[in-house]
């Protein structure tokens, strides 16, 4: 039994130790928009990664930069981001992601997320809000050559890029969106 208490305070200590480490300070009430800097050096960020990736930036008919996505969990996780969208090139709004998991899962972590649409219907269904999927299971994690094999998947492609944090996971669970247009 002693054992036990020990594993399991260790294990919390652990989690918020990944959480901490994962600068995960954020609020989703405040509904907090991206910046044009943080989407800059986030796209940056994934081509110095995998230059290959600039392919999917010039041909896609649109995208979704999320800079930094939060992700913790205790058997239950959730996560939380904020972003902007793109359709030709042209900041045409902001979205939001949420994400609820469960299973075996521990940790706390942020990463980078794009989203490319490779056509008018994915992009549309993405600001209709009728877009949702795990991420865990479609999304490819950026590096160096990884772009090259990636294809979409009902007209959406997602790369991940890890930023920090320590996460266990063996879960499932989806990702939710919400888009406002730019006025």
């Amino acid at each position: 039994m002693k054992k036990l208490i020990v594993a399991v305070f260790g294990a919390v200590l652990l989690a918020g130790q990944s959480l901490f480490m994962a600068n995960a300070a954020w609020n989703p009430d405040k509904k907090e928009k991206t910046n044009d800097q943080a989407v800059e050096e986030t796209i940056a960020a994934f081509l110095e990664k995998d230059p290959g990736m600039q392919k999917f930036l010039d041909e896609a008919h649109g995208y979704v930069v999320f800079p930094k996505i939060y992700k913790g969990a205790i058997g239950v996780g959730g996560a939380y981001g904020a972003g902007q969208v793109y359709e030709g090139g042209k900041h045409i709004g902001n979205a939001t992601l949420a994400q609820l998991t469960y299973g075996l899962q521990l940790g706390g972590q942020a990463y980078a997320e794009i989203i490319f649409f490779g056509d008018q219907d994915a992009l549309e269904r993405f600001k209709a809000e009728k877009l949702e999927f795990s991420a865990q299971a479609s999304a490819v994690a950026a590096d160096a050559g990884a772009a090259a094999t990636a294809a979409y998947e009902g007209g959406v492609a997602v790369f991940t890029l890890a930023i920090g944090g320590l996460m266990y996971e063996a879960s499932i669970g989806g990702q939710k969106f919400e888009f406002e247009p730019v006025e």
